[in-house]
This record gives structure tokens, sequence and C-alpha cells, in this order.
């Protein structure tokens, strides 16, 4: 007499593989979700205190970064503008505009603004922008495309792998160090840009250098004296 119907043992094979695969496509699942935007916040714009537009102030009227970023150059990090900063012109044009009373209330009672980082690295990861700047690294290629960010968002993942991309072949990325803000004054004043700069101007990605590009290149690697045989050295990161 049979027990059990002739469905069973399909059903029993069925959960069987699901247990065995089951855990498999969960750890796959978790892995492209945490390196999706959800997981890394990029290209997902950060809400701030006050709706900075950097279209608005680098493309439209052509503001440098550094007004703004001001140790951009000099420090380890790139910085926020101080209250006082954006009141050298809004004490004068938008003065009543309700989206800027946070920047009136700071001055006027000397709080800093409390801005929400859009960029920033694990702990234990070293990183200084100075660093990057002296060898002509445009702010592109790591924030994205800023100069048409209405509200700013994280514009690559920081996938380890990508940090090695450039520091395996810097001569792929390096640049004269004037040309790292020139750029943008290119951008906004509708000038004619190479190939490689309207790259840039789109981000930063998907653009291969011509072999007289690479030569370039390898010159400024000589010319920074870039160690890059120590470049992927762990303790260059980690520290």
């Amino acid at each position: 007499m049979q027990v059990f119907d002739r469905s069973v043992n399909t059903v029993t094979k069925v959960t069987l593989w699901a247990m065995i695969a089951g855990p498999a496509l969960l750890l796959v699942a978790a892995s492209a979700m945490s390196r999706s935007p959800i997981g890394t916040k990029a290209t997902i714009p950060i809400e701030q205190p006050v709706p900075f537009s950097h279209e608005h102030h680098s493309s439209e009227l052509g503001i440098d970064c550094r007004y703004c970023h001001q140790s951009v150059e000099t420090s380890s990090s790139a910085g926020y503008p101080p209250t006082h900063t954006c009141m050298s012109c809004h004490s004068q044009i938008w003065t009543s505009s309700p989206l800027l009373a946070p920047v009136r209330n700071s001055y006027a009672t000397v709080e800093p603004i409390r801005w929400h980082r859009v960029n920033a690295v694990p702990d234990f990861v070293y990183f200084n922008h100075s660093a990057h700047l002296r060898v002509g690294l445009n702010c592109n290629l790591c924030h994205g495309p800023v100069q048409r960010m209405q509200l700013a968002y994280k514009g690559q993942p920081f996938f380890m792998s990508w940090c090695l991309e450039c520091h395996r072949r810097p001569e792929n990325f390096v640049a004269p160090r004037g040309s790292v803000f020139n750029v943008y004054g290119k951008f906004q004043q509708g000038m004619r840009l190479t190939s490689e700069e309207r790259a840039i101007q789109d981000g930063g990605t998907g653009y291969q250098r011509s072999g007289s590009e690479l030569q370039a290149g390898r010159d400024l690697v000589q010319q920074y004296h870039i160690p890059k045989s120590q470049l992927t050295d762990c303790w260059v990161c980690h520290r």
C-alpha cells in the first residue's frame, strides 16, 4: 500500500535543493545590495540644512571651488565653507529668502551650520585631498559631475578596487596641476573641451587615454616623483 503520493518525491527534492541553494542565493543578493546605491549611497542626493546647488554656484555663477572649499589644496580635508563665506554674498542678495534662514541664523548666533557629510571613507582608511590635487587629479574623477549637481550626492562608491585602479596606473589619471581648476573655467565659459575634459565633465569615467596622453602621464609620474611601485602597498591607505 502506497502511503505518500508520488508528488511528495518532487516536493522533497525541491525542498532539499532550496535548502542548499537558498543560503548561496541570499549571500549573492546581500552582496549585490551592499554594492548597489542602497548600500554605498552613491548617486543618492543627501539632504542638507540648506539646499545648496553646486550647479547654480559653480556652473551658472562661475564661482571657483576653492572659494568655498578653501583648504582643499593644503589639507587632508576639503572642508566646509564657514557661514561668513556664504554671507559675503548673501548679506547683499537673497537676504530674505526662507531657504537661507539657517544661514542667517548661523551668522547671527555664531553657531556653525551642521552640514551632512556627502563623501566619507572608513576610519581605517587614510586619504589626503592635497596629495591628490598636487598631481593634477580633477575633483570630478572622485566626486562625479559636481558642477551639474543641484543637490550634492556621492559620485563614486569608493570601492577599494576602484582606488587601486588609479594607484596601479597613475599615468592614466595624473595631469598638470593647473588643469585641475582651469577645466572648470572652460566648463563655465562654454569653451571647446578636449575628449578627456568632456569625460571629466560627465564624471570622469569611461575615457581611455591615447598613446601620446599616456606618455605625457608617464612623464608627469616621473616629474611628480610618484613612487608607483609603492602605491599599492597597504600602508599607503591603511595607517
